[in-house]
């Protein structure tokens, strides 16, 4: 699953300037500006509507990153986008064409609260355009998308609490049970399950239509159990046959009435309708989301965050399961993160995120109003006192590891609430790009490494993980062997040293572990005699590691 809040370009927006036709120099030289943490600066402008390319601007931003996207999903694949009125038309148009008009789904719309500072039409939502990867899959599947009714939870802790006092009382039961439905304030999610209030010895109940849908059932003589005359026969006939209501019967699925002059009913238990299709029209107050946050963080350090119940509730119904990835590359303040947790608690699942983010500046003097000023000092003053970046992903990365760590304390869920943070960047090898002519001696000796100067072995595992395809996820763990600092990736399915000084007893201690890769950097082996018998080591002690030098 893909769910994405881009800039909604309502012309205070800064998009991302994703014009690319210039000179190589030219290009060379914006990327590789930084700033003083070492973080990659982007050219971005403030989208106004005085702009002649208003709308142009922002779908050439936008249009790219959605083709790119559909080549991450699964062909069970889907996509979710956040969208306000500006721009959900051109949107639902480049969608249709990247997705294809048949894969679309729906468009959620979303009533955050009403708004008093409009002068003609309080809009108070928002949409979510929703798109499959692949119709056609999800329809050979039958896969289906249903999510958890809300407040079941409290209904059943009433019952089971009515059920201690009344015991077997049914009729009792049943009374108190409608007066606390009664008691439950309007917009209580209770409160819409209000007719399952029949109660007898298999749980709660709803006394169902039991003719057949539309008419044309079939029509059989049925006694009723008190006074054995036929009870009224339903005009549209019975929902079953005969050999069947009377096993229903049996099992005590029929409500009957007083006596045969009503017409029975089937009996459908809330323990059996748990779930229900999701709805394309939902509230939820926009204003919450925004007061949990700012609790989290200490004070307000993000505008207009999106919630991450909604989003929990989103990966919850439309069918990811465990190890499936969830992923936003408009990351924000990594709510989706945030939701995931929740999600992965609730359902008892193990998903992963992927979360993409342009460490866009936080910046007060760019901010249009008052508010923004304020909130963007206060992220500042956070980061500051916190030691970190002054960019988005700072505040991202904060409230990700803020927010495991206070479900974990409410929960006590042993859930993974780790992540690791990744900066795109070139490779960490010289870039050696001489002419014969070129080269002197004196041009050769800064070669004698062909690793840059500024490079960490971290920065080497990662690529080389990359390179030969292991999850940047794996699990990693520190060893020491004759004094130097062994990466195990993934149990001992890689092993790698970037120490100096290797020495034939590392390599052997490395080769008799049977990894099934083996790195070693190049410039970090002792000696020629080290370097000379290093294959031999491996071809005695480890013939099938796969072995790779730097």
């Amino acid at each position: 699953m893909i769910y994405i809040d881009p800039p909604y370009n309502t012309g205070n927006d800064f998009i991302y300037e994703d014009d690319f036709v210039e000179k190589n120099e030219d290009f060379s030289e914006t990327i590789g500006q930084h700033d003083e943490n070492g973080n990659l600066l982007f050219d971005m402008h403030r989208n106004n509507e005085t702009n002649g390319r208003f709308h142009t601007d922002w779908l050439n931003m936008l249009y790219p990153r959605l083709r790119l996207a559909k080549d991450f999903l699964r062909d069970d694949g889907v996509i979710f986008i956040s969208i306000d009125e500006n721009e959900s038309a051109p949107l639902k148009m480049i969608c249709d064409e990247i997705y294809g008009e048949s894969n679309f789904i729906a468009q959620l719309v979303w009533s955050a609260g009403r708004k008093n500072d409009s002068k003609y039409i309080s809009v108070s939502h928002e949409y979510i355009l929703c798109y499959f990867r692949n119709i056609n899959f999800i329809k050979e599947h039958n896969i289906t998308w249903r999510e958890k009714k809300e407040g079941l939870k409290d209904i059943y802790l009433e019952y089971d609490k009515l059920k201690k006092m009344y015991r077997t009382d049914y009729k009792n039961i049943e009374k108190h049970l409608k007066k606390w439905y009664k008691s439950l304030p309007e917009g209580s999610p209770a409160k819409n399950h209000s007719h399952y209030n029949r109660v007898d010895e298999n749980g709660i109940f709803f006394p169902s239509d039991i003719s057949w849908p539309g008419g044309g059932g079939p029509k059989y003589a049925l006694l009723h159990p008190e006074t054995g005359k036929p009870v009224r026969i339903p005009s549209r006939g019975w929902l079953t046959n005969k050999a069947t209501m009377e096993k229903w019967i049996q099992e005590g699925k029929v409500n009957f009435g007083k006596d045969e002059t009503s017409v029975p009913t089937i009996k459908s238990y809330l323990c059996n309708h748990e779930y229900e299709v999701p709805y394309s029209v939902f509230y939820k107050d926009g204003r919450a989301a925004s007061k949990r946050l700012a609790s989290l963080m200490g004070e307000k350090v993000f505008e207009n965050p999106k919630d991450e119940e909604i989003i929990q509730k989103i990966i919850e119904f439309c069918g990811t399961s465990s190890n499936d990835i969830i992923m936003d590359f408009f990351s924000g303040s990594g709510t989706t993160a945030h939701a995931l947790f929740l999600a992965n608690i609730h359902q008892k699942s193990k998903r992963k995120f992927i979360l993409v983010q342009l460490p866009e500046e936080i910046d007060p003097k760019k901010s249009t109003s008052e508010r923004g000023k304020k909130v963007s000092k206060s992220a500042l003053n956070l980061l500051t006192d916190l030691g970190l970046s002054a960019n988005i992903c700072s505040i991202g990365e904060e409230r990700i590891r803020r927010a495991g760590k206070k479900i974990k304390e409410e929960t006590g869920a042993d859930i993974d609430y780790g992540f690791r943070c990744f900066k795109v960047d070139s490779s960490n090898m010289k870039e050696v790009y001489y002419r014969p002519v070129d080269v002197g001696q004196m041009t050769l000796d800064q070669f004698t490494d062909n690793i840059k100067e500024d490079r960490t072995p971290e920065d080497l595992l990662f690529q080389v993980m990359l390179g030969l395809g292991v999850l940047l996820s794996s699990k990693i763990e520190e060893q020491e062997i004759a004094g130097k600092r062994v990466f195990s990736v993934a149990d001992g399915y890689l092993l790698a040293c970037f120490d100096a000084e290797v020495t034939e007893n590392v390599v052997t201690q490395i080769a008799k572990q049977h990894p099934f890769y083996a790195v070693f950097r190049d410039s970090s082996m002792a000696d020629d005699s080290v370097a000379a018998n290093f294959e031999q080591i491996f071809a005695t002690y480890s013939p099938e590691t796969v072995r790779k030098v730097l």
